[in-house]
C-alpha cells in the first residue's frame, strides 16, 4: 500500500511539472509535437527510474554523516553529504549519455528531432530533483526510491504528452495575436496545475478518518468514566439516605 500511495502521489499531487514547475525548459521546446514528447517523456523516466535509485545507495552508504561505518568504525564519523550535488549530477550525467546511445542507435529520426535536448536532460532540473526530493524527505527504502523516480517519471512525461497534444490542437484555433506561442502555452499550462491541485486531497481522506477514529475512541471512553462517576455519586447517596434513616 505504500508502494502504491507514493506512486500515485509522485504522479498527481507532486507533480514536477504542475506542483514544483521543473524541467520546464523541456517541457517547453519539445511539446510542439507528440511524437517528441513521448519520446523525450520516455527518456526522462528511464532517467529517473535508473538514477533515483542509484542515488539512494548512495546516500544511504556513503554520502550521509556516519554512513561509511560499514567500512570500518574509525570511518563512522566522516560526513560527505558535502558531495552530494557532484556525485548526483555525475549518476544523472552518465544515465543519459547511456540513453542518448541507445536512442542514436536504435532511432536516429528521434534523436534527430530531440536535438540539443537530449543530452540537455542531464541539466534538466527535474532529474536532479527527484534525487534530491528523494533525499530531503528520507524515503526508506530501495524499492520506495525506485517506485519514486518511476511515478516521478511519469509524471513529467503526462505533463509533456498532455500539453503537445494540446498545442497540436490550438495550432489551429484563432488565438489572439498576443498569446500565441509560449503565452497561450503558460495558459493552459497554468490551468492544467490548477486541475492537479485538485489531487491533493486523493491521498488524505483515509488518514483524516485514521486521525479522527483514536478522538472518537477517546470520547467513548470519558463519557463510560462519566457515567461510572454518575453512577458511583449515586449510590453513595441511597447509601447515606438508607445510614440517616
Amino acid at each position: 500500500m505504500e508502494h502504491l500511495e507514493l506512486f500515485f502521489k509522485s504522479i498527481f499531487i507532486d507533480n514536477m511539472v504542475f506542483a514544483t514547475f521543473l524541467g520546464m525548459c523541456s517541457y517547453l521546446a519539445v511539446s510542439k509535437k507528440v511524437t517528441t514528447a513521448v519520446g523525450l517523456g520516455a527518456a526522462v523516466i528511464f532517467v529517473l527510474a535508473v538514477t533515483v535509485p542509484l542515488n539512494w545507495l548512495l546516500d544511504q552508504y556513503i554520502l550521509q554523516p556516519g554512513a561509511l561505518s560499514w567500512l570500518g568504525a574509525e570511518y563512522a564519523e566522516y560526513d560527505l553529504s558535502f558531495l552530494s550535488f557532484i556525485l548526483f549530477i555525475a549518476t544523472i550525467a552518465t544515465m543519459v549519455q547511456l540513453v542518448e546511445i541507445i536512442v542514436e542507435k536504435f532511432s536516429p529520426s528521434l534523436y534527430n528531432s530531440l536535438g540539443i535536448f537530449l543530452p540537455l536532460i542531464a541539466v534538466n532540473c527535474a532529474i536532479l530533483g527527484g534525487s534530491l526530493f528523494m533525499q530531503s524527505r528520507e524515503i526508506a527504502t530501495l524499492g520506495l526510491a525506485t517506485t519514486y523516480g518511476i511515478g516521478s517519471g511519469i509524471g513529467w512525461f503526462l505533463a509533456i504528452l498532455a500539453i503537445a497534444a494540446i498545442r497540436e490542437k490550438i495550432r489551429y484555433s484563432n488565438i489572439p495575436a498576443p498569446l500565441r506561442g509560449l503565452g497561450i502555452t503558460f495558459i493552459v499550462t497554468g490551468l492544467m496545475a490548477i486541475g492537479f491541485m485538485s489531487f491533493g486531497g486523493m491521498l488524505t481522506g483515509g488518514d483524516e478518518e485514521e486521525k479522527d477514529a483514536p478522538k472518537t475512541e477517546a470520547v467513548i471512553e470519558v463519557k463510560e468514566e462519566v457515567k461510572a462517576k454518575e453512577m458511583n455519586n449515586k449510590e453513595l447517596a441511597n447509601n447515606t439516605k438508607e445510614i440517616i434513616e
